[in-house]
């Protein structure tokens, strides 16, 4: 069924703009985009700081007190809110009644609102923000002048982003107005921004609490409200599945939501799970490392002395799994990494860019998706939705602090065993639970993932080892609750194991150990991932 257009009043000749007001708190790219509205012959009204800056750059600004007949007035908080701005911005210009209310005042028509707001959101992120700062940070005027415009947008243009200037000025100078696509556009954008500083706002002023004459700052890790406002930045073939519709939503350029596609294949839902899981994983390592992920899982990730012996490690734990898998470099790819990838079907790279030679290998390979993405954003808090709500949780950051993490059998890790440990729990956190690693120093050797017993996860690795797993070290990402896992990975070669600890059955786990001559260490955090 094809929708109806909506049509509102007679909007059959796009409107000039003659006339604009600016009241900007982000003045980046405002000058330059100023003059060329001057030098299209438009009046430029505007306030405080904004218009000092303007007349500063050599412009003729009119200040909006000269329109409304009254000086801006309490320290700023009243300077756009009246009559003769708001009546100017909202009058219809097919409403012959409104026309005439105008003529009768002595009103001009405003065509275009050049406004952004208070940074509310950057003072509310300082922690020592105090309350009345927070306060006096929520912008009146200018949500009041954006939602004016944006609700009369067939007649007023609403610019509320610098990134909007160039294109805004270069369509008025090619055709004297603005289209009606861009009207629309442009008022579209102007209501998410007013309702993602509302949510900013609320969300910030939930944890401010009235005690007796007093309001008191109590943050919470978490929000008292769960506001989610972030923009569609893609349309997705489909889900997990063809029958599934999906999008990707994303209001800035970090991550793997942010990253920047240099070739390939449109994106899929898939593509994105996968590359974000590479990519948490990648970024737990500091030297040249590698991670090879398929269905969100590890089947290989090594991190050596370069990029191009980590991935060929990576590679050789699980050459099967590695077919059509999703790989992440902590790195930028450079040739010799490019020309060994090459040799496998792979569906998409993440990296944090990708040298000129490795390009020209990898872009052979028509389909094959390759992303930059930069920042690793580790303290997000992570948002699952369920039937009838969402579960959040602040992300997992902890890493393992070799002075804190208790040695608990006889016998110490020796140096390379500790390496291997430290490896295989960053590895471990990665792995869906139940989760067990088989690990040597900068090397995956095999895991066990999402099984519904621990000691089944310890067969299930040692069932899918490519390479001789002995000598090796395990991680688990809970505890052993008998001793069984721990045997079975004794019986596979493990000489060392590391684990949280926390079992009432810990006592007789550490004696197992003790009986089989491993080294076990407690590091007393869990990494369970579902």
């Amino acid at each position: 069924m094809v929708a109806a257009p909506l049509l509102v009043g007679e909007w059959n000749v796009m409107p000039a703009v003659k006339r604009v007001l600016l009241s900007v708190t982000d003045k980046s790219g405002l000058l330059e985009f100023a003059r060329g509205l001057a030098a299209l012959q438009c009046e430029l009204i505007s306030t405080g700081g904004t218009a000092k800056m303007l007349r500063e750059g050599g412009l003729a600004v009119k200040d909006v007190s000269e329109v409304t007949g009254f000086p801006e007035m309490l320290d700023g908080r009243v300077k756009t809110i009246h009559p003769r701005v708001a009546a100017g911005v909202l009058a219809r210009r097919d409403i012959p009644g409104h026309m005439l209310s105008l003529r009768e005042h002595g009103i001009d028509t405003i065509d275009m609102v050049v406004v952004n707001l208070y940074d509310f959101a950057k003072v509310a992120a300082r922690e020592d923000a105090p309350i009345e700062e927070l306060i006096e940070n929520i912008d009146i005027g200018g949500p009041t002048m954006i939602r004016a415009a944006a609700k009369n947008f067939q007649d007023v243009a609403v610019v509320t982003s610098p990134a909007d200037y160039e294109p805004v000025l270069s369509e008025l100078s090619s055709n004297g107005a603005l289209s009606k696509k861009t009207h629309w556009d442009l008022a579209r954008k102007a209501f998410a921004l007013t309702a993602r500083y509302d949510s900013a706002i609320t969300a910030r002023l939930a944890s401010i609490e009235a005690e007796g004459e007093e309001l008191v700052d109590k943050p919470a890790k978490l929000p008292a409200v769960l506001n989610i406002h972030i923009p569609r930045r893609q349309e997705l073939r489909y889900g997990e599945n063809p029958h599934q519709a999906a999008a990707l939503y994303a209001d800035g350029s970090q991550g793997v939501a942010g990253c920047t596609q240099l070739h390939g294949k449109e994106l899929s839902y898939n593509n994105l799970v996968a590359l974000d899981a590479a990519w948490q994983l990648i970024c737990e390592f500091s030297d040249p490392a590698a991670a090879i992920i398929k269905h969100t899982n590890p089947c290989g990730c090594a991190e050596q002395s370069s990029l191009a012996a980590a991935y060929r490690r990576a590679y050789e734990a699980d050459p099967i799994s590695a077919f059509g898998g999703v790989l992440a470099f902590n790195r930028e790819v450079d040739e010799e990494t490019a020309l060994e990838v090459s040799k496998l079907f792979v569906e998409a790279i993440a990296a944090p860019s990708f040298s000129q030679k490795a390009m020209s290998v990898l872009a052979s390979k028509k389909n094959l998706r390759l992303v930059a993405v930069s920042g690793a954003k580790p303290g997000e808090p992570v948002v699952k939705s369920i039937s009838g709500g969402f579960l959040m949780q602040s992300a997992d950051t902890e890493t393992l602090d070799r002075s804190k993490a208790r040695v608990v059998t006889a016998r110490q890790p020796d140096a390379e065993e500790w390496t291997a440990l430290e490896f295989g729990w960053k590895v471990c956190k990665h792995v869906k639970s139940n989760a067990i690693v088989y690990a040597r120093a900068g090397q995956l050797i095999s895991s066990g993932a999402g099984q519904m017993s621990r000691v089944d996860s310890v067969k299930v690795g040692a069932m899918k080892a490519v390479l001789p797993l002995s000598p090796c070290v395990v991680a688990s990402d809970a505890f052993f609750p008998f001793p069984d896992g721990l045997e079975g990975a004794a019986s596979n070669g493990a000489t060392a194991v590391i684990q949280p600890g926390g079992s009432v059955k810990d006592e007789e786990v550490i004696r197992a150990a003790d009986r089989l001559g491993l080294a076990m260490v407690f590091t007393g955090v869990r990494h369970f991932r579902h």
